[in-house]
């Protein structure tokens, strides 16, 4: 029979077929297989085709043709076909390539390139990409100035304390442990902006940049996976799955990992006495070890073509095991050892963290850039630690000592956010928009010493404080942007209601503050391949829980870190001017800043009976000119090289209980990463990077050179891939300070040691395969 109208009801009829490409007769994965009504022409559903071009799909329709196409080819329409047994064999359907459809997507975006806007950089991924099945990791590391390595760590112009947003929002597929972006494949992304310079439209708390990731509207995509199985010396052995499966109206995401890790750590300090020739010293390892599990789920809702929803979460646990041995000893003026001892550190903890967050996007008809979107993030972490502490004594005449510490710390978090935007003109843009965040923080901690067979609390450690944050935020921008020339300008209010409170001795800490931030970009594109860019903008640090509560752990009773209640935030008033140009197959970015901080948040140590104590304080002001240097080259398809160099001068003046504390420095850093596609699928990737020792307010900061590397092999048309990643070659990145004071002396040193992970990946469907780090966060 052939027909294309079926008068029987809730018959089902199966639809096969393989498409291949009419020149070379190869299959063609991923072309869109249609049905639709002959009545109104919308879609009724749909598939894609496998590896080997073939389809299946199911259908209860009775009016109806289908349609076969694919990006470049010329769509093929059938409105007759034979039905036979209830099924409809199409056979081998071959596509041409569209050579009118082809010269428009090339002219459009069919190569992925870069646009510079007033504010950010906007990388648009064109086919060349998004044909290719790889994940977002993958994208991201094609954009100018960013780099992801071999573990998918992101970084943009060199630092890693870049924020990642989806859409332009925190997500917790940006936030959750191991690699979940990973799930987002590049035909999902429409374009990657990049902001080094942020406006008012965002936080204004500190960041060192944004990449915000933009989504595609929902698409037939099917169904994208990967699963990878990891193991590392020492101990770090992970499981990885991640899904995604996209319909006509979901798009379904979720990741399940879990493992075991290992931390191992050497450390060594030197507490000296100038005054009375005392020195205090001590070196100790430690392990600590942690088991972890983890779960993501959530989805997107396309309600219709102009709104969307968001819902999702993930849950996390933890589990904790820590134990170190540190060896101490006491000299005099003469060197010889008067006091010895060792002090044994066993700690267990649990930490279960959730997180969940709900969006809403309205795309507007009248303009493509017109939305309105309202987000709300949560998340919850709680730590249940307890820790035990004997000193043995080996020389001396101190006799042993047994402590302990218990901390129940609880951290609840929530951001509610509502942006519009308004283009008007061709060339106007509007944006305003508001922000009210959350923060309660808990944290009861109590020490306890072995009297006579007792355990007594010290009062003086032992306090539950409490942290209740609330900043509330609004803003508004206005953009001019012109074929070469533009000009944004944005102001944000923030207020910010702060309370603190020592429960047991009753001491508490009220501020409440409004601050206007101002920005100013500009951007002159002298032609396609270079542009300029300079901007103002103003910039808050708000002390977090590490800065303002004041316990600290005793694992070591003479070099104890404590906060500071009564701490303020600083504020910067930073200036960027910028060339970006693309010279052939390298991009260079050339800037220029200053950054003007007031109220700088540093911390001064005191020294009481060879016992010293840090805390921060505000001190004075600091002016920072720098420089900074990034380039990305690419001369082949298997070479890429990435280099970053910053130098910067600063001018430090701040007086702190009547001493002053005035002072210049310099500090540089310069890192390269290296990599190579071999043949058989080999790839490599070598990295270095090297901080120049510093000055600081009480002394100095030592220099850190270390180098990581990684190789990946792909095998079975990169649906499987092999890798193996060494971090810290050398094992020499050692983190090391000095104090010196005209009365003490302080010295501490720590390294972590070397890293060496084993991996296999595999992704199927859609997916890349690629590694599930488990990284700490």
């Amino acid at each position: 029979m052939i027909c294309n109208h079926l008068t029987a009801q809730n018959t089902t009829l199966e639809i096969t077929g393989k498409v291949i490409e009419t020149n070379s007769k190869q299959p063609i994965e991923y072309a869109t297989v249609t049905i639709l009504s002959n009545n109104n022409k919308k879609t009724i559903t749909g598939t894609v085709t496998n590896t080997d071009g073939i389809f299946t799909m199911d259908t209860k329709a009775t009016n109806f043709y289908i349609e076969i196409s694919f990006i470049g080819f010329a769509t093929q329409t059938f409105k007759d076909f034979n039905i036979s047994n209830n099924k409809i064999n199409l056979g081998v359907i071959s596509l041409s390539e569209d050579e009118q459809a082809l010269n428009e997507v090339v002219v459009r975006a069919e190569k992925s390139q870069t646009e510079f806007k007033l504010d950010k950089r906007i990388f648009n991924v064109g086919t060349d990409l998004s044909s290719t099945g790889a994940s977002a990791l993958e994208v991201l590391n094609n954009v100018p100035s960013v780099n992801v390595n071999i573990e998918g760590e992101i970084s943009l112009r060199g630092s890693q304390g870049v924020q990642v947003l989806i859409n332009g929002k925190p997500s917790v597929l940006t936030n959750a442990d191991g690699n979940a972006l990973g799930t987002i494949t590049a035909d999902m992304i429409e374009k990657i902006e990049v902001i080094t310079n942020p406006s008012a439209k965002y936080d204004a708390e500190g960041t060192s940049g944004i990449i915000n990731i933009v989504i595609k509207k929902s698409e037939k995509k099917g169904l994208n996976g990967a699963a990878s199985l990891n193991a590392g010396f020492p101990a770090s052995n992970s499981f990885g799955l991640s899904l995604n499966k996209r319909t006509e109206k979901f798009n379904l995401f979720s990741q399940l990992g879990f493992g075991k890790r290992l931390f191992p750590r050497e450390s060594e300090t030197i507490n000296s006495d100038l005054v009375n020739n005392i020195t205090i010293s001590s070196n100790g390892e430690s392990d600590f070890n942690e088991k972890f599990g983890t779960i993501l789920i959530g989805t997107d809702y396309h309600i219709n073509d102009s709104n969307v929803i968001t819902l999702s979460g993930t849950y996390a646990y933890e589990v904790e095991d820590q134990y170190s041995t540190t060896n101490y000893n006491t000299t005099d003026a003469t060197n010889a050892i008067t006091d010895s001892w060792i002090r044994e550190e066993t700690t267990e903890a649990t930490n279960p963290k959730l997180r969940y967050e709900l969006q809403y996007k309205k795309d507007f008809k009248r303009h493509k850039d017109q939305d309105l979107l309202f987000s709300a993030l949560g998340s919850s972490f709680r730590k249940d630690q307890s820790s035990d502490f004997l000193n043995t004594i080996l020389t001396g005449t101190d006799t042993d000592l047994q402590q302990e510490t218990r901390t129940d710390y609880k951290l609840e978090d929530y951001i509610f956010k509502l942006d519009y935007t308004h283009p008007f003109l061709e060339k106007y843009t509007i944006e305003t928009g508001s922000q009210y965040a959350i923060n309660i923080v808990s944290n009861d901690f109590a020490v306890s010493n072995l009297e006579n067979g007792i355990w007594v609390d010290d009062v003086d450690l032992t306090n539950i404080f409490d942290l209740d944050q609330k900043v509330f935020a609004l803003y508004t921008t206005a953009a001019y942007e012109g074929d070469a020339w533009g000009v944004k300008l944005g102001l944000r209010m923030e207020n910010t209601d702060l309370n603190t409170v020592l429960i047991n001795t009753n001491e508490t800490n009220s501020q409440d503050y409004t601050n206007l931030f101002p920005s100013l970009h500009t951007s002159y594109k002298i032609n396609e391949n270079f542009s300029l860019q300079a901007g103002y903008s103003r910039r808050i640090n708000r002390p977090g829980l590490r800065s303002l509560n004041p316990f600290s752990n005793i694992r070591n009773n003479f070099s104890i870190s404590t906060g500071n209640p009564d701490l303020q935030p600083e504020y910067t008033d930073s200036y960027e001017f910028t060339s970006i140009q693309k010279i052939g197959k390298a991009s260079l970015n050339l800037s220029l800043y200053h950054r003007y901080t007031t109220d700088v948040i540093e911390r001064i140590a005191i020294f009481i009976d060879n016992v010293s104590i840090s805390r921060p304080e505000n001190i004075g002001t600091s002016n920072t000119t720098g420089i900074e240097l990034n380039g990305k080259y690419s001369p082949t398809n298997w070479f890429s090289l990435n280099g970053d160099f910053n130098l910067n001068f600063f001018d430090r003046k701040g007086i702190y209980e009547s001493e002053s504390f005035d002072f210049k420095g310099n500090k540089w850093s310069t890192s390269m990463s290296s990599k190579f596609k071999l043949p058989l699928e080999f790839e490599i990737e070598i990295s270095g990077d090297y901080f120049s020792k510093y000055k600081t307010l009480q002394g100095e900061v030592a220099d850190i050179l270390y180098a990581d590397m990684g190789v990946r092999k792909k095998i079975l048309k990169g649906k499987v891939i092999l890798n193996v990643s060494v971090r810290d070659v050398f094992a020499s990145r050692i983190f090391e300070s000095e104090t010196l004071q005209d009365d003490f002396y302080l010295f501490d040193s720590n390294l972590r040691g070397r890293f060496v992970t084993f991996g296999i990946s595999y992704g199927f469907g859609k997916g890349e395969a690629m590694e599930f780090s488990g990284q700490r966060r």
